[in-house]
């Protein structure tokens, strides 16, 4: 079966983010000259206002007239730079998280005092200080690899509806750049004048969002304490749902295999006491027995099936997906390229975010067809699954999607839903598979 145009994946090292040659075709370009827009009409705001509080402030702070200005300042830095993460975010589609330390209980004076001594809001006011020169910068750029590809495509256009005289320009080595074929030649150079203008206009977008992140992001130190947090929060729910499945298995025994096997017994019991008496309703009884035993295999596979699956466990992941996807009650295309056998754990936790996902395909997506892609890139497994559904798929709605996200989580892993209305719906799981 063959993916619909919607439903190709978009599989590659560093899923991420476009490389930067493809970037050109897509809307990051677009995207990047509008934050480089609004960076220099920001930049100039911002210098403005800091430099006339912080001004303000400092010579009236003899006085004391200046100290509520100085702390007006910082809360208004703030609010400046957490309003450049959400530009950040909403346009170059990198989201920024606060790097400030937890606010502690107390006074107001507590809360402001753990705020000035927090090295994220020095940060903060110096990239808005320097976020002027920048846009500056940035502003000259763009209107450079705009102006020019623009100006050589428009000449031959110009020069042929009889406007010669605006563009005399004369000529280079004896070729005569004020003919047909000279202007042409010049309209054609601006071809890929413009794809170089589109790529220098992407690389500045993504430098910028790397000095955003180093100055508006936590510290080295604030992201291995999130990420400590993150994994024990993520661990914890882990285990809760550990815990529920150990119930789980313990409740389906009780009430499913047990209880067959405690039938049969007893049937077999009465089976041997009619044997010599009434060998015909003992026949009956073994019969019964055997039935009984047969149905509590079954429901020992189904749960054995649940816990470990046989064909993940002898064959590996590929044929796991594919046994999954040959189960489901829509069309699915598998596209797996994994060479070798990955960490148990890395296998366990991929399979069980595949059947947890195809699930939820079949119960609420409303889907009729769905592909799974999985490559090993750099000792990291990166696995897609798609549907062409309605999309609109929210984690929080108890489908179980926060759950693969644990999962994906206890291994140091990531797993990301795009869910846009009108869909596809992907889900992406970044696992990694060093041992």
């Amino acid at each position: 079966m063959m993916a619909t145009e919607h439903m190709r994946p978009v599989f590659y090292p560093g899923w991420r983010r476009h490389g930067l040659l493809r970037a050109a075709f897509s809307s990051e370009p677009w995207r990047a000259a509008a934050f480089m827009l609004s960076s220099f009409v920001l930049g100039i705001f911002w210098f403005v206002v800091l430099v006339t509080l912080l001004a303000t402030g400092s010579g009236m702070a003899v006085g004391l007239i200046g100290i509520p200005i100085l702390i007006a300042a910082v809360y208004v830095w703030q609010q400046g730079a957490r309003s450049e993460r959400w530009r950040i975010g909403a346009l170059l589609q990198e989201p920024i998280p606060d790097p400030y330390r937890p606010t502690p209980a107390g006074s107001w004076w507590d809360r402001f005092k753990s705020l000035v001594t927090d090295w994220a809001i020095w940060r903060d006011l110096l990239y808005l200080i320097l976020l002027f020169p920048i846009g500056v910068i940035e502003f000259v750029i763009l209107v450079l690899v705009l102006t020019i590809p623009v100006t050589l495509l428009s000449m031959p256009i110009v020069w042929l509806t009889g406007n010669q005289a605006n563009v005399e320009i004369g000529s280079v080595l004896s070729w005569n750049l004020n003919s047909v074929s000279g202007m042409l030649s010049l309209g054609a150079i601006g071809i890929p004048a413009l794809m170089l203008g589109l790529l220098a206009i992407v690389a500045t977008g993504r430098a910028h969002l790397a000095f955003a992140k180093a100055l508006l992001g936590p510290g080295e130190r604030a992201q291995l304490e999130q990420k400590v947090v993150d994994l024990r929060d993520s661990r914890a729910r882990v285990m809760d749902a550990e815990m529920m499945e150990l119930r789980r298995i313990e409740r389906d025994l009780h009430d499913g295999a047990q209880q067959w096997l405690v039938a049969t017994a007893i049937d077999l019991a009465m089976a041997k006491d009619k044997l010599e008496s009434e060998p015909e309703a003992a026949r009956e009884l073994i019969d019964k027995a055997g039935s009984q035993t047969r149905q509590a295999l079954t429901d020992i596979r189904n749960l054995v099936r649940g816990i470990s699956p046989a064909i993940l466990v002898d064959r590996g992941l590929d044929p796991a997906i594919s046994a999954l996807a040959v189960r489901c009650p829509i069309p699915v295309h598998v596209d797996v390229d994994i060479e070798r056998r990955l960490p148990e754990a890395v296998e366990t936790t991929a399979y069980f975010i595949v059947a947890e996902a195809l699930t939820n395909i079949a119960k609420h997506a409303n889907a009729t067809e769905a592909r799974i892609t999985a490559r090993l890139f750099s000792d990291r497994l990166l696995l897609e699954i798609m549907d062409n559904g309605p999309g609109g798929a929210d984690p929080r709605g108890g489908t179980g999607l926060t759950g693969l996200k644990d999962r994906a989580s206890a291994l140091d892993g990531e797993l990301r839903i795009e869910s846009p209305t009108g869909g596809p719906t992907r889900i992406r799981a970044e696992l990694p598979c060093a041992s």
